[in-house]
């Protein structure tokens, strides 16, 4: 996985409305208030399980650890997944990166801290960041 997709945290986009119907997700962008019903993404198993992670913001690993318990597959198979799955959202704007900051490292007296969320942004982009998972989450 790329640094800078390990440093990064997951949310899905304001612009878009997501439902399930009959097992399966379907993903309508809204552009213009309006649903764009050309553009429908329809989700497999992973990918509804991801989206509905995404309801909040996510980081690479937390989503890869999900994948990989899911559907007992190896890290490896589902780092692979799991990253295709964000390329491909990101660049058609159904998910969006949030501004903020993993990292891993000691706390302040030395002591080891196996995983730290620190959410580092502005805090107009923190207040974007838990607005998309406000507004998302009656979407779902």
């Amino acid at each position: 996985m790329p640094i800078e997709r390990a440093s990064q945290l997951f949310i899905r986009s304001r612009t878009v409305v997501s439902r399930t119907v009959a097992g399966e997700t379907l993903i309508v962008p809204v552009r213009g208030k309006v649903g764009d019903l050309a553009s429908i993404y329809s989700f497999n198993g992973t990918g509804s399980l991801i989206w509905q992670l995404l309801d909040a913001p996510h980081g690479l690993a937390d989503l890869i650890d999900a994948v990989a318990q899911e559907y007992a597959v190896s890290p490896e198979r589902a780092d692979n997944d799991v990253t295709r799955f964000l390329d491909d959202m990101l660049s058609v704007g159904l998910v969006d990166v949030c501004q903020a900051e993993i990292h891993v490292g000691t706390a302040a007296l030395g002591s080891p801290v196996e995983r730290s969320s620190t959410l580092s942004p502005s805090s107009g982009e923190l207040a974007d960041c838990e607005h998309a998972a406000w507004e998302t989450a009656g979407s779902h």
